[in-house]
Formats: structure tokens, C-alpha cells, sequence
């Protein structure tokens, strides 16, 4: 296989993601001493980073990739949500089909020590999105989405995936044959009947699969149900050190990590699904498009928060 020719494709391909973005706080500090106040570290704060986390994080995944992003979601009248925009808009992502609602844009605070994450907190409203918000996403999701390439569905429950959404992603895409990829969460198997590929971890398929998975055996049996249960051409279980497993209807395969370092995971599986989803829109097959993103996972995960990759850093991780 001729991974440069595939990935020097990727500069032609427009992705579109739907989903819950998410704006990442990172406060970084160090530690020298416990809070006389409570059994707790006082984390003397030297530098603090604004990143983009959930669909948002896909979307500048696949530019950075090379390929063109626009993202669908919603943030809210806030200063979070104006931050959230303005990275998007500097790192060329197509923001067109943000929403804004009466909620708080989702921010997830890290405060990180030494390199460790010591506490995180969460600001969000999980409600799902309905009503009049719903009905203007839609519309606009059926206006826009036979341009693209592919889609990409990011879930991260923060209320933006809905069965009924998914259902009309792919009702409208089923014509044109698309491929849709789903980063699923816990709770919600239920609503990707029909999509193209989810692309679980370990602890989501076992879930999912109502299969603990704890060996081989164990692995082949949650990925088979869980082919059954979304009805899916593909399941890909990023497993960590272990590497990723994709399980299509004839055949299963084993592809080893090739991470030299692990220092964070965080946003691993947005790199993941956007090198999937880039590679196949680029003529790779199923297996082809695994192989690139666990090189694409390999690179991010050996950096401390959000990270994303290059093309060129991929090719070089081939060599």
C-alpha cells in the first residue's frame, strides 16, 4: 500500500463533524507544599492555555492533518464561547454551523503539576438540544451535508447527539452512500444504527457490548455484538498499549501501537477517528485507514495535553 499517496490526498478532502465541542482550560503550576487548610496540594499557578476539546478538537485535527474541517454544534453567549470561536477561526476551521444557545458553552478545567493532572472541573448543561435549536440544526445539517466528503460524528454527551439526529444524518446520507464515523459514548450505541464505523475504547465497548473485556476471547465476542447491535461496516476498539482492533463482517485485525512514549491520552481518540475518517475519504480501505491512525494516535499521545499531528510527522512515523 502507498501510504504517502494516500495521505498526500488528504489536502483535497473536506470533512464534516458534528458534535459537542468543548473548550479545554489548562492551568499549569508547580507543587512545593500542602495546604495547611485541607490534605490538598497548593498548585502555584505559572501559565495557563485555552485548547479545543471534543468536535472541535476533530475539526482542527483534520486540519492540521491537511484537510479541510467545518463543525456543527452548539456554545453559548459566554466568554468561553467566544474564546472557543476565535481559536476555531484561527486554526481554519469552518464555523458556520455553530449555534449559539441560551447554556454555557462546555469547559473542561486541568490543573496540571509536574506533567500530572492534579484536579479537573467541568462547567456544562448536558440537556439534550430540542425544540426550535434542534429543527434550525437540522435544516441546516440537510443544506450543507452531501458537499463533504465524509462526516464525523463526535459524542462526548454534552446533549448535542440525539437519536434523532443521528437518524437524519443518516437517512439523508444513505443515498450518496456516505461514510459516517462515530466516536461513541456510553449510553448512546442505541442511536448509531446504520452508521458507517464507531471507534470505541475498551471500557465503551464493553459497555456497549455488554461484555467485559478482559482477553481475546472476550474482545472477539464485543466487537462481533457490537457489528450486530449498530449494524455498522466497522468497529474499531482502540485498546492503548495494546494498539487498536477492527473488526469488519469477514475479518478481524490486530494492529500493535506504535507509541515509543505515553505521557497523556487526552484527545487520542479525536486524532484517531480524524486520520480514519481522512485516510478512507482519501482511497484507503478500512485497514489502511486503521493503520494510519494508530501512527496519527502514537504521535499525540506521546504530549502532554491536546495534541494533534501533521502528515509529515505520520510519514516520518512510517519510516
Amino acid at each position: 500500500m502507498d501510504y504517502k499517496k494516500i495521505i498526500s490526498r488528504f489536502k483535497d478532502k473536506n470533512i464534516l463533524v458534528i458534535g459537542d465541542i468543548i473548550l479545554d482550560h489548562y492551568i499549569w503550576g508547580k507543587v512545593n507544599r500542602i495546604s495547611p487548610e485541607a490534605p490538598v496540594p497548593v498548585v502555584e499557578v505559572t501559565r495557563e492555555s485555552f485548547l479545543l476539546g471534543g468536535a472541535a478538537n476533530v475539526a482542527y485535527n483534520i486540519v492540521s492533518l491537511g484537510g479541510k474541517a467545518s463543525v456543527i454544534g452548539i456554545n453559548g453567549q459566554d466568554i468561553a464561547g467566544e474564546a472557543l470561536m476565535n481559536i476555531l477561526i484561527q486554526r481554519g476551521v469552518n464555523c458556520d454551523g455553530i449555534f449559539t444557545e441560551n447554556r454555557p458553552t462546555t469547559v473542561k478545567t486541568r490543573v496540571i503539576a509536574h506533567n500530572q493532572q492534579v484536579v479537573r472541573f467541568d462547567r456544562e448543561d448536558k440537556k439534550y438540544v430540542d425544540g426550535k435549536i434542534l429543527k434550525g440544526i437540522l435544516k441546516y445539517i440537510n443544506s450543507v451535508i452531501l458537499k463533504y466528503d465524509a462526516v464525523i460524528v463526535s459524542d462526548y454527551k454534552k446533549g448535542m447527539v440525539s437519536a434523532e439526529l443521528v437518524k437524519d444524518i443518516v437517512q439523508k446520507t444513505k443515498p450518496k452512500g456516505m461514510f459516517i464515523a462515530v466516536d461513541p459514548k456510553v449510553g448512546h450505541f442505541d442511536f448509531y444504527k446504520g452508521v458507517s464505523l464507531i471507534t470505541p475504547n475498551v471500557m465503551e465497548a464493553s459497555n456497549g457490548s455488554n461484555v467485559e473485556i478482559k482477553d481475546d476471547k472476550t474482545l472477539l465476542k464485543a466487537g462481533k455484538n457490537l457489528m450486530k447491535k449498530v449494524s455498522c461496516k466497522a468497529v474499531l476498539i482502540t485498546r492503548g498499549e495494546q494498539g487498536m482492533s477492527l473488526f469488519q463482517k469477514e475479518k478481524v485485525s490486530h494492529i500493535p501501537t506504535v507509541a515509543r512514549k505515553v505521557y497523556d491520552v487526552t484527545g487520542a481518540g479525536d486524532t484517531v477517528i480524524s486520520a480514519f475518517t481522512l485516510a478512507h475519504a482519501a482511497g484507503a480501505n478500512m485497514e489502511e485507514s486503521a493503520v494510519i491512525a494508530n501512527h496519527a494516535a502514537g504521535i499525540v499521545v506521546g504530549e502532554v495535553g491536546t495534541a494533534v499531528t501533521t502528515a509529515d510527522q505520520i510519514l516520518e512515523s512510517f519510516k
